[in-house]
């Protein structure tokens, strides 16, 4: 297979990947397996949920995999170990002030594409441009109590390579160190370029969508969204230059498409694969299947605002009693999610056993008796278009009905489902969702359960607790407690308190399994570590002569 070559707008020629994705079109049945371009990457992935670029907008494990690759963060984390940070654009840091304090040492030899070295003044300049457009990503540091109005005295360079972050109030300095090495809200860009493209005061918004401004170890060579995006590789990252020329992600959402694809040497990294093409394709000698655990979550969210799900009862008929855990595990989750029902990963000091929630039809039964529900009710299920979301979304609609109740699936689009959300105007919603990346309990208990201010008028929207409407004054003190615990075994008591107190009261949004990704790879491709945050940095992957 000779390389892909580039159009005249920097991206792959047409008829060439369309010659490769429908590979009959040119070549015979026979042709042997295609051995892709050894300074390429060819990636098939969906890109449905990527829809922008710029780090003070977007979100999803998508565009975190691909901002990452584009733009350097003060810190990382390890993809073998997420709770271990590590030195990025910042090569130390101290916390001081009693955890009140963090100030960082920038490296002096990183620049951004554009050649201008990289500053303090660009990170602090970034973060504050997080606050002060106001969007998604602001959340997790609005919840640290930081503020567009305090900015100039919480987030300041005091020297060319000195940043110091104050932070306005109390809360463990270890969560936001792995905020600042895992969120895209936290990656630094290159305020001159951003500002030079600034539109109305948008802060450089609207080009920063489809464009970059980073010293990451690629440049955007060229995104067409929902088609093709390129990565070309940035010979003066301070790393040292990526082992690959270019990365090219293609926008592909068909699994046997995808499974010819690899199958031919095509693509050289797919996901977003059915169960069935992965147990297909792990067969094959030329092949490997990788599969890492997020910190995210698949849920089943119900309004507590409006009846029937207002009643506690209705409430854990439909989460506790009427999702079929096991038969998802087996089925339709057996290559996207690991089943898990508490809002707490896995693997954590802080991390319990399973509760052991399971399928029982009568038991949900008599709890609707008992709410003067004998007879079920009609509702609606609100989920994203694709799978797994529609595979869970159709096996909760067949529980549903063997209680009497009578859900009619209306699948959309991610604004769709999730703008719902946001309104407080759905019944129920099948989603992913959680914390961000960071391997803390509070980052998941803040996203799914946290809810300080359940009034409409609070518009506390990237709140999931907020968003179904259920808020727990008792929950929401021990989330609090935690936080500020100095001591670290009662930190972990209090954070067990407030799962066992999550089993207790009956909330609005049950966790159904971890979010797994599951990418299949040709064997010539090495140093390709997926991480759990969605950071999978490709500057160390490299490809190796097909034997």
């Amino acid at each position: 297979m000779r390389p892909l070559s580039l159009g005249r707008d920097g991206g792959v020629d047409r008829r060439q990947w369309l010659c490769a994705a429908g590979a009959t079109l040119c070549a015979g049945s026979a042709q042997a397996v295609a051995e892709s371009p050894a300074d390429q990457l060819l990636v098939g992935m969906s890109m449905n949920n990527l829809l922008s670029l710029d780090p003070g907008a977007a979100t999803g494990l998508d565009a975190m995999t691909v901002a990452c690759n584009l733009y350097d963060s003060l810190l990382e984390t390890d993809a073998h170990d997420a709770a271990r940070l590590a030195p990025a654009l910042a090569q130390a840091w101290q916390v001081s002030q009693g955890g009140r304090s963090l100030v960082f040492q920038l490296r002096r030899d990183a620049r951004f594409a554009s050649g201008q070295a990289v500053l303090a003044e660009h990170a602090a300049w970034s973060l504050q441009r997080v606050l002060k457009l106001n969007l998604a990503p602001a959340s997790v540091w609005k919840s640290y109590g930081f503020s567009a109005a305090g900015l100039g005295s919480q987030v300041q360079a005091t020297g060319p390579h000195t940043l110091q972050i104050v932070l306005p109030q109390p809360t463990d300095p270890t969560l936001v160190l792995m905020t600042l090495a895992t969120s895209m809200s936290a990656l630094v860009l290159d305020r001159d370029a951003v500002l030079a493209h600034e539109v109305k005061g948008d802060q450089g918004a609207a080009w920063l969508t489809t464009h970059a401004a980073g010293s990451g170890a690629f440049a955007l060579q060229a995104w067409r969204p929902k088609e093709l995006l390129i990565l070309r590789r940035q010979p003066g990252h301070w790393r040292g230059a990526a082992k690959l020329q270019r990365v090219v992600m293609r926008h592909m959402t068909e699994s046997q498409t995808l499974r010819l694809m690899l199958s031919r040497g095509d693509l050289d990294v797919a996901g977003g694969l059915s169960a069935p093409d992965v147990k297909a394709l792990s067969h094959r000698p030329e092949l490997n299947v990788e599969t890492v655990r997020r910190a995210n979550l698949y849920y089943v969210a119900v309004n507590a605002r409006q009846p029937p799900f207002s009643d506690e009862r209705v409430r854990r008929a439909v989460l506790r009693h009427l999702i079929d855990f096991d038969g998802l595990a087996g089925t339709v989750l057996s290559s996207y999610g690991q089943i898990h029902q508490r809002p707490v990963p896995a693997g954590l000091p802080a991390s319990l056993p399973s509760p052991g929630y399971r399928l029982d039809v009568a038991q949900a039964r008599r709890l609707l008796a008992e709410a003067g529900l004998a007879d079920g009710f009609d509702t609606n299920i609100r989920v994203m278009a694709e799978s797994p979301f529609t595979g869970i979304a159709t096996s909760l609609q067949a529980t549903l009905a063997q209680a009497g109740i009578r859900a009619r699936i209306q699948p959309g689009t991610g604004n769709q489902v999730y703008g719902a959300m946001r309104e407080r105007k759905f019944e129920i919603v099948v989603g992913r969702g959680g914390g961000g990346a960071e391997a803390h309990p509070h980052s998941s208990l803040r996203a799914l359960v946290y809810n300080p201010d359940n009034r409409d008028m609070a518009r506390l929207s990237n709140f999931q607790g907020w968003r179904t409407g259920y808020a727990d004054p008792m929950l929401n003190a021990l989330i609090d407690q935690a936080l500020v615990e100095p001591d670290a075994e009662r930190q972990v008591a209090l954070y067990r308190q407030a799962q066992q107190r999550v089993d207790q009261a009956v909330g609005a949004m049950q966790p159904i399994a971890a979010v797994t990704d599951t990418q299949v790879m040709r064997r010539v491709v090495k140093g390709y570590l997926g991480h759990p945050s969605g950071a999978t940095r490709l500057r160390e992957v490299y490809k190796v002569a097909q034997s």
